[in-house]
């Protein structure tokens, strides 16, 4: 993903609709930094972020990078999620999101064993006093391509 390419998905419709900002994306694809301020869109009925608004700005991120680092050999997907609001957010919101060489070795190893593989993620979202707003749990599919 071009820096180009990744400064453009800041503008994908449901990024853009819930006010999520990709601030950072590493050369190698394996460090997202993502944002979102409090606006009137993405605010709730009492005036805090609207939940469906943090879990958005956690939903994509794993999945993008690891169909960027496994690449084409391999078929990625997302399959569960579960988010755990601890406090209100208000304000401007983070999530950051990091893979590791040993987390992609494993996934790639367990793949290559002819299995699926659910690798489990965990981010949390956090406020700008560095207080947790949210925990979120993802579990994705991965699996080798069958004519890889």
């Amino acid at each position: 993903m071009s820096e180009i390419k990744w400064r453009l998905f800041n503008f994908w419709g449901p990024l853009l609709g819930a006010g999520i900002r990709m601030d950072r994306v590493s050369s190698n694809y394996r460090e997202i930094d993502v944002s979102m301020r409090l606006h009137f869109w993405n605010r709730n009925y009492v005036g805090t972020h609207y939940g469906g608004s943090l879990y958005s700005m956690t939903d994509p991120f794993y999945a993008v990078m690891l169909i960027e680092n496994l690449g084409p050999n391999y078929i990625v997907w997302d399959k569960a999620a579960s988010i755990r609001f601890l406090r209100p957010g208000r304000g401007r919101v983070f999530a950051n999101f990091r893979l590791s060489d040993e987390m992609l070795n494993d996934i790639r190893w367990q793949a290559n064993k002819g299995k699926s593989v659910e690798p489990e993620f965990a981010v949390e979202v956090i406020n700008e006093e560095g207080s947790v707003v949210a925990e979120v749990h993802k579990i994705l599919y991965v699996r080798r391509r069958n004519d890889a």
